[in-house]
């Protein structure tokens, strides 16, 4: 389906209270035609909030209200809870900014009983640069802690939907209907499961030792990149912090060796471990259908922890199952050069930093799905295969990138009007195939590919090399060193 070949939208749903919308950047920009075309809502309560009013034309010419504003650590409940509460009905916040926390503000919207979305947990100005936090400190691990413990402080209640774009968020969706797939196209059991020990099982009964969230950004920019200006296809901002933060990944009972560099945590879920080096300088090995083998960033995400955790059987400190679980991502090439040369220049971050505009693009696709591993039929890659030409006919203001983000975030927010009462809840947790149905009609191509890759496969062996050929698919093959 297609703008151009759709003769009506579906409306999911009615937001009957205000909608407040905190960020417009690239994300904020793209989200806003899809709630406009997909929901009812009164238009003269649903308000935007940002520091930047670079793109605020946008909003006057929808009839939208714009506060030039920050919000802070200091401000946010007096900011908020008169435009949160303003009229009758029930409110919804999305949460599309940096440098807000997704903790406090989760915290205000469920005391007022406003219902809430983002896509990562953010924390306030100053978390991922801070100088006199340590490593473990930094992390999304952390940060993802912060949200648990308050989940499991107080269950229920007004539902809060943490990390929900296109990864985080989209890609547990497609885990499941992957691991459905493997389960039919080997004989097993196809059975839906109905909860998570059960899909745990189903995991582990398939023999999955690990998940990557595999992707390739080809989008091409028309134009070349300019030095001391970092492009990239979404938020630089949100990049750059999740790129300095420790890598991360969640780590699977299948896995004989660590790095030297590696820690454990010592409190919380135990599905992860992070390594004491910045994500965006680390990198693996990793497969994807259009390149082919490829080597990506093992840069840290909210799902690697939380897929890793969700299908965790057993004690958390001693599971009987566990996968491996973590991004790697090879982002659109301006934005590899742009990474090399600001880790040349120390970490030193260029002085421009800007997001490609979808009329800046001359072609190219963001592949980007999950990558099951160590099953009979070796490795199977689901997902979405969205490119550029398909993103302008589908939605305004956004490119491929983009689009997988927004469509997963009104997904999120039509599965939160159906589920008012879920309390806190990670996309591992929602209805995933509700949420596809939703958000289908905006990835392109949804595709899985079987493939005999494994990280052992074509090494050049010009060199010695560290490798455990008795399981290709320990993690000590994957990493590049």
């Amino acid at each position: 389906m297609t703008a151009s070949s759709a003769t009506e939208w579906p409306v999911h749903g009615t937001i009957d209270g205000p909608i407040v919308m905190i960020g417009f950047g690239s994300i904020g920009k793209g989200t806003l035609p899809l709630i406009e075309r997909h929901f009812s809502f009164d238009r003269e309560r649903f308000v935007v909030i940002d520091p930047n009013d670079a793109d605020r034309g946008i909003l006057d010419s929808s009839g939208i209200r714009f506060v030039h504003q920050a919000v802070t650590r200091d401000n946010y409940r007096e900011l908020l809870t008169p435009l949160l509460t303003a009229g009758a009905g029930q409110g919804f916040c999305v949460n599309l900014s940096v440098d807000t926390s997704s903790l406090d503000l989760i915290k205000l919207c469920r005391e007022l009983g406003v219902l809430y979305i983002d896509t990562v947990v953010e924390p306030w100005l100053g978390f991922y640069f801070d100088e006199n936090a340590g490593p473990a400190d930094r992390s999304n691990y952390a940060l993802r802690e912060t949200v648990r413990t308050e989940k499991l402080s107080n269950p229920g209640g007004t539902t809060a939907v943490s990390c929900c774009g296109a990864n985080p968020g989209m890609v547990s969706w497609f885990v499941k209907q992957a691991l459905l797939d493997i389960a039919r196209d080997t004989g097993a059991d196809t059975a839906v499961p109905t909860d998570r020990d059960g899909w745990g099982r189903l995991m582990q009964s398939l023999g999955v030792k690990g998940v990557h969230i595999a992707e390739r950004d080809t989008q091409r920019a028309k134009l070349p990149k300019p030095m001391d200006v970092f492009w990239n296809t979404w938020s630089v901002e949100g990049f750059l912090s999740e790129g300095f933060q420790p890598s991360e990944l969640g780590f699977g009972t299948h896995e004989r060796w660590m790095p030297e560099n590696a820690r454990r945590h010592e409190t919380g879920c135990q599905s992860a471990i992070y390594l004491l080096q910045p994500g965006a300088n680390t990198r693996v090995r990793t497969w994807c259908p259009t390149p082919g083998a490829q080597y990506g960033f093992l840069v840290t995400h909210n799902e690697s922890i939380s897929i890793a955790d969700y299908f965790t059987l057993g004690a958390a400190d001693a599971p009987e199952y566990r996968p491996t679980c973590h991004y790697a991502y090879h982002p659109c090439n301006d934005a590899v050069l742009s990474l090399h040369e600001l880790f040349g220049k120390a970490g030193k971050h260029q002085p421009t930093l800007h997001v490609l505009e979808e009329d800046e693009i001359v072609d190219g696709i963001d592949e980007l799905g999950v990558l099951l591993y160590g099953h009979s039929k070796n490795a199977y890659w689901y997902g979405s295969q969205l490119s550029i030409e398909e993103a302008r006919e589908l939605a305004p203001q956004q490119n491929a990138t983009g689009l997988q983000v927004t469509s997963a975030v009104l997904a999120g927010m039509v599965w939160a009007l159906e589920n008012r009462e879920a309390g806190i809840v990670e996309a591992d947790e929602m209805d995933f195939t509700r949420c596809l149905e939703v958000q289908r009609p905006y990835l392109g191509p949804v595709k899985g590919y079987y493939t005999d890759w494994t990280p052992l496969t074509d090494r050049p062996g010009l060199f010695p090399e560290d490798m455990d050929s008795s399981d290709p698919w320990q993690f000590r093959n994957v990493l590049v060193r």
